[in-house]
């Protein structure tokens, strides 16, 4: 989540000044520090949520829901090379996070007006009929006493799922009125389109903004200082501390007032966030005056034309997310030619993309560099596509982890009092701002002997720290109650393990692509590199699909199913990750050479 790695940050020369203010920085990099942190605050508190309205509000299955996640995290990675692009030529930086702050709150506030919760029904053995729900909330975090109903033949029969994956439908009297095969039960929603529509207008307007303001905030950073300033680096330390400050507040706050109020609150809570932000920047006191300024533009003014070109990119992306919604599951046992043409559009993008920009890139150094420049891509090449599984397994912490915590976690710390699924996400970010600084120290006194692992090695050390988190949890589903729950440290302790990992990868991530490219097209690397990104985040949502559980009006009846589903899909995934980290490990000898003393 800290994403704390240095930007390619611009190198103004007119940043040149010694301005010691702030902390031994330029004055400014407080304001920007604190905008970076309020933006942060919206995008985690909303994302805390996110799943949870899909699933619970909107009663979308764990596949939609999983599937929908998926494509908005991926685009919230693909659109910032669109946005910083667009700085560059036209609007400056300063104009661009400006735009994005607005469309971003705008975006939150619509996800505030979900309408009434969607009806429950199901399809039994193909034919249709009403669920009655009772005891139900709607809310993130569930009353507990939840029962569902199918009406009948005029009777009320309660849904209780069997631990074979059928469900057995029960007379008032408790005697079993009908057991129903897993494959011939399925439960939908009944959603007004009008509030699917406007909410998948709230997930746009968030996507296209963050592809304004993520890349061009920190090009305004870069440019506080002159070339060759040492404090550079140390400025954008500080500056991405406000990531992990913002998220970690919001992660409680939000979920609290979407718990307390409803979720309109919690969604309030996160635009109010984006608000303040594009105040700080709007009305900065003449504190930015000259950084982030527009290019120098010879012809037609075209700034108009990119506000509505950014409206229209909204339409786009609305489009690009219903035919995700539309999306038709394959039959198992299809071939691979069936999945990719049933794939959405933006999955056939990201992957065609991907699995032709890399080749491209690759003949490309091999034509234009020499030997030792050719290796080197070859190098970041490698490790760019390992990043990519990392982050598709580190991402289910918005999707399957969110949900496992709402289903088969016990969130009372300590017997005191309980958390919420949704709050759960904030372990990561305190465990951010407690380790960063001490694996920094450990990284500089290992460096200083002579002993800093390569970045390979930190690399195969994530990636397997990753899969080991996932199997620490799976370690704890043995110690689960009688109402199939583990405690919430389980938890705590794969966030734990997960927080090491992501700091073992995401701060060197980036700087790695400045120092192994062709300088010549560092730029286009920066670009594939968060395409890689942003397919971990579309991949993610499939994985997470494969964790997807049976509910009815969006809360599980068979809890014990849950858990065993959730055990085996953990487990897969984390001695995958561990085996996929050992083999960069035993990899890395060859990549240092092919590195060629970068570190």
């Amino acid at each position: 989540m800290t994403e704390a790695n240095t930007p390619l940050s611009s190198l103004s020369s007119t940043s040149a000044h010694g301005d010691t203010g702030w902390f031994g920085h330029p004055r400014q990099l407080a304001r920007l520090f604190t905008t970076e942190m309020w933006e942060r605050f919206g995008f985690y508190g909303m994302r805390a949520l996110l799943t949870l309205y899909l699933t619970k509000h909107f009663l979308f299955s764990d596949s939609t829901t999983n599937g929908l996640y998926g494509g908005f995290a991926a685009l919230v990675y693909l659109t910032p090379l669109v946005g910083g692009l667009i700085a560059d030529r036209v609007l400056g930086s300063k104009r661009s996070v400006k735009y994005g702050a607005i469309m971003m709150s705008l975006g939150y506030f619509v996800l505030c007006f979900g309408g009434e919760t969607a009806k429950p029904h199901a399809e039994i053995a193909g034919q249709r009929y009403d669920v009655v729900a009772e005891n139900t909330v709607d809310r993130p975090t569930a009353t507990g006493l939840e029962k569902r109903y199918v009406v009948m033949d005029g009777a009320k029969l309660l849904i209780k799922g069997n631990a074979d994956g059928s469900v057995a439908l029960l007379a008032p009297d408790g005697h079993v009125a009908r057991t129903v095969p897993g494959d011939q039960f399925a439960t939908s929603g009944t959603r007004s389109s009008f509030y699917v529509l406007l909410m998948l207008l709230g997930l746009s307007l968030v996507a296209v903004g963050n592809g304004f303001f993520k890349p061009n905030l920190a090009t305004v950073v870069g440019e506080l200082y002159a070339p060759g300033d040492r404090r550079r680096d140390a400025g954008f330390t500080i500056f991405y501390m406000g990531i992990n400050l913002g998220s970690l507040f919001s992660q409680i706050l939000c979920p609290w007032l979407a718990d307390s109020v409803g979720w309109w609150a919690g969604f309030l809570l996160a635009a109010i966030g984006m608000a303040v932000a594009w105040m700080l920047i709007q009305f900065d006191g003449g504190r930015l005056a000259g950084y982030g300024e527009p290019p120098v533009q010879s012809g037609r003014d075209l700034t108009p034309f990119v506000y509505v070109g950014g409206l229209v990119a909204v339409g786009a992306v609305i489009l690009l997310f219903q035919n995700l919604l539309d999306a038709k599951p394959v039959a198992a046992g299809s071939s691979l030619l069936a999945y990719v043409l049933a794939l959405p559009l933006l999955g056939k993008i990201l992957f065609a993309s991907f699995l032709i920009g890399v080749p491209a890139i690759l003949v490309y150094a091999w034509r234009t560099g020499n030997r030792v420049e050719f290796e080197m891509m070859v190098a970041a090449m490698v490790l760019t596509t390992f990043n990519t599984v990392f982050w598709t397994l580190f991402e289910q912490a918005g999707s399957s982890l969110t949900l496992f915590a709402d289903r088969n976690t016990d969130l009372s710390v300590f017997g005191l009092f309980s958390i919420s699924a949704g709050q759960t996400q904030f372990f990561n970010a305190l465990f951010i701002v407690t380790l960063a600084p001490l694996l920094t120290i450990l990284w500089g006194k290992l460096a200083a002997r002579g002993l800093e692992p390569s970045i390979p090695v930190k690399f195969g050390v994530a990636l397997a720290g990753v899969g080991a988190g996932f199997l620490f949890l799976v370690w704890g589903t043995r110690f689960a109650g009688p109402d199939f729950k583990v405690s919430v440290w389980w938890l705590a302790g794969l966030y734990l393990i997960h927080s090491v990992a992501e700091l073992c990868i995401s701060p060197v991530g980036m700087s790695m692509i400045t120092k192994l490219s062709l300088a010549r097209i560092v730029g286009l690397m920066m670009g594939v590199w968060y395409l890689s990104i942003a397919m971990a985040q579309y991949v993610g949502g499939i994985v997470a699909q494969v964790a997807s559980v049976e509910t009815v009006g969006g809360e599980v009846t068979n809890l014990k199913l849950s858990l065993d589903t959730y055990t085996s899909v953990f487990n897969v995934i984390g001695w995958f990750a561990v085996g996929i980290g050992v083999v960069l490990l035993l990899l890395s000898g060859v990549l240092r050479k092919l590195m060629h003393g970068v570190r």
